[in-house]
């Protein structure tokens, strides 16, 4: 038996204009570790994923949007600035899919990753390289 928790990027690296949503993910990072111990003597396996820049779609937009009308500093007023910037951040410049996503859900619910608990799969072209969780 597996399961896969739904993390993001933001709450290992946080984001400006985003304490509520990074904290609170950061808290799934934790609750998945503690809980894979606490069901591994059971042979439950919990891992996460932590995805971050996917789109684009109703989600992508919105984000930007609010990040654009936030007042931070970290980021431009024109949401389509906002956008390109974050996309320009990823190495390998492109937003991911929730295609991509789903694959790598699919392999830490597959027994391909029966070895597998604890752990956090990053799906963010690169962005958050060398961050550990």
């Amino acid at each position: 038996f597996s399961i896969v928790n739904t993390a993001s990027v933001a709450g290992l690296r946080g984001t400006p204009a985003m304490i509520a949503y990074s904290s609170s993910k950061a808290a799934v990072l934790a609750m998945t570790v503690s809980s894979s111990k606490d069901l591994a003597p059971y042979g439950i396996r919990v891992n996460a994923v932590s995805p971050a820049l996917i789109g684009p779609g109703f989600m992508w937009t919105r984000q930007n949007e609010l990040h654009a009308a936030s007042g931070s500093p970290y980021f431009d007023s024109d949401s389509d600035k906002v956008a390109s910037a974050k996309v320009n951040s990823v190495p390998m410049k492109r937003l991911g899919s929730v295609h991509e996503v789903l694959k790598s859900v699919a392999y830490l619910l597959s027994e391909d990753s029966s070895y597998s608990t604890g752990t956090n799969l990053v799906v963010d072209g690169g962005l958050s390289s060398g961050l550990k969780a």
